[in-house]
């Protein structure tokens, strides 16, 4: 990506490295949306790691004993996105990885710039497609923070990943993270950096549109099963809006080089339910336990956002099941 000392960095950066977090519950009772990682190698884990798996699948709720229980998700009373000319003009639930001993080494300085960077363009991106139709966007905080800290939907740990807590609207990342990116899950590249912070702004986005409140409250109405196919489209809207950021983002600012794109769909793909889940040592893959949705449709909904650069490509909740799968 094309980025220099000229580039504006947003002043919503709040920096708590090396603050404690507190307790692995916290105390908060909210959601958080990940960008979810899986961990392990073909060894299998340890049982340390396995208990961490099972007390973080419990505090998203996921029960994998619910797995088979049916259901189809009722998605009217999802809201739509809003239409908006001005747009084409414009130029928790997975298990988690273990960062073991020694943090992974990253240049902080550098990539607190870069997030930084990548934030304010979601700013001006986001702010001239709300002013498009109407509404003013509200920006987000980026929280950069070190093993844990607290939100206001409990405690944030490095091994959940970059997470956004609708609560207080803030988008939660552990730097290390990136270099687990490059190096556990074979996906390096600036722009699969940028992607992680794109997806998270993504679900701010849904947020402010009251997208994530209603999507929410219709998962408490029904069983594990069904929640999670809604929070597939959730999660498939989040990465479209992500490729809608890149298109009208690089119609602004001409940031993308060339292999760019590539990079963002290969990041799309590697932590795609089915990738983590054959990671995961057994092998499996189980349809009915996927949250965020297949590599290839993860790839899919990305792609449509950048190649359309419209939020109403984006309307997840109202396609067809073979457009999700």
């Amino acid at each position: 990506m094309r980025y220099d000392d000229q580039d504006r960095e947003s002043k919503n950066v709040e920096d708590r490295r090396g603050q404690g977090g507190g307790g692995v519950f916290g105390n908060g009772g909210g959601i958080q949306i990940p960008i979810p990682m899986g961990g392990g190698g073909r060894g299998g884990f340890s049982l340390t790691t396995m208990l961490i798996i099972g007390a973080v699948m419990l505090f998203f709720g996921f029960n994998p004993l619910d797995l088979l229980r049916g259901g189809s998700p009722d998605l009217s009373q999802v809201p739509q996105l809003p239409r908006s000319d001005q747009s084409r003009q414009a130029g928790s639930q997975r298990s988690p990885f273990e960062i073991p001993g020694q943090r992974a080494a990253v240049d902080s300085d550098e990539m607190k710039k870069f997030v930084g960077r990548v934030l304010a363009d979601t700013e001006d991106v986001w702010g001239k497609v709300f002013q498009g139709f109407g509404q003013r966007y509200k920006e987000p905080q980026l929280v950069i923070f070190s093993r844990a800290t607290q939100t206001a939907c409990g405690t944030g740990q490095t091994a959940m990943g970059p997470f956004y807590c609708p609560l207080d609207q803030k988008v939660y990342i552990d730097l290390a993270f990136y270099e687990e990116l490059k190096r556990r899950f074979n996906a390096p590249g600036d722009f699969a950096q940028a992607y992680v912070v794109a997806h998270e702004v993504g679900h701010h986005v849904q947020t402010l549109l009251g997208i994530a409140d209603r999507v929410q409250r219709m998962k408490e109405r029904t069983d594990q099963r069904t929640g999670n196919a809604i929070q597939v489209r959730m999660e498939l809207q989040a990465d479209c809006l992500a490729g809608v950021w890149a298109n009208l983002n690089n119609q602004l600012k001409n940031r993308l080089e060339q292999g760019d794109i590539e990079e963002g769909l290969n990041a799309a793909a590697q932590i795609g339910d089915d990738m983590i889940q054959k990671n995961l040592g057994s092998g499996r893959v189980v349809k009915e336990a996927f949250t965020h949705g297949s590599a290839a449709a993860r790839v899919r909904w990305f792609s449509q956002g950048f190649k359309t650069g419209s939020m109403q490509a984006c309307d997840s909740f109202k396609a067809s099941q073979d457009q999700i799968d």
